[in-house]
């Protein structure tokens, strides 16, 4: 899967839990879906790998986990009750935000604090996010 493909899949997955206001008809009057109970301030996040995560491995993932108390610092996915995450480095081949000097440097802070908090930060692009290998590691990671 490319990471076109994957960003696509987000893309689509986000959508679907989106609410939406139904548009008038003369014959009906408006009505608003109603939103989906929620966990946390954005509610429950699920995509395509945090539930491949629990299809396959069984290991429930968590979306935008904020780790730190005070700091708006989020891993892309963790599994907070073995202090693992992943975080996908985008931008490899394309200069991205990780790999410019700001950017590379607050990641460092951020992984480094982590690391203090005694977590395993596990790195991955988003072409190698859906893979078996990926998955492997965090199996072992969480074993």
């Amino acid at each position: 899967m490319t990471a076109a493909e994957y960003r696509e899949l987000c893309r689509k997955g986000a959508s679907r839990g989106a609410t939406a206001t139904a548009r008038p008809r003369p014959d009906k009057p408006a009505v608003r879906k109603a939103k989906a109970p929620s966990r946390g301030p954005k509610g429950p996040q699920r995509d395509i790998f945090t539930e491949t995560c629990l299809k396959q491995l069984g290991i429930e993932v968590v979306k935008e986990y904020q780790f730190h108390p005070t700091r708006k610092w989020r891993f892309d996915y963790a599994v907070p009750f073995r202090k693992v995450a992943i975080e996908v480095e985008g931008g490899a081949w394309t200069g991205g935000r990780h790999n410019r000097a700001q950017g590379f440097i607050a990641d460092m802070e951020k992984y480094n604090t982590a690391a203090l908090f005694g977590w395993r930060v596990l790195r991955v692009t988003p072409d190698q996010l859906l893979t078996s290998s990926t998955l492997e590691l965090l199996r072992a990671a969480v074993s």
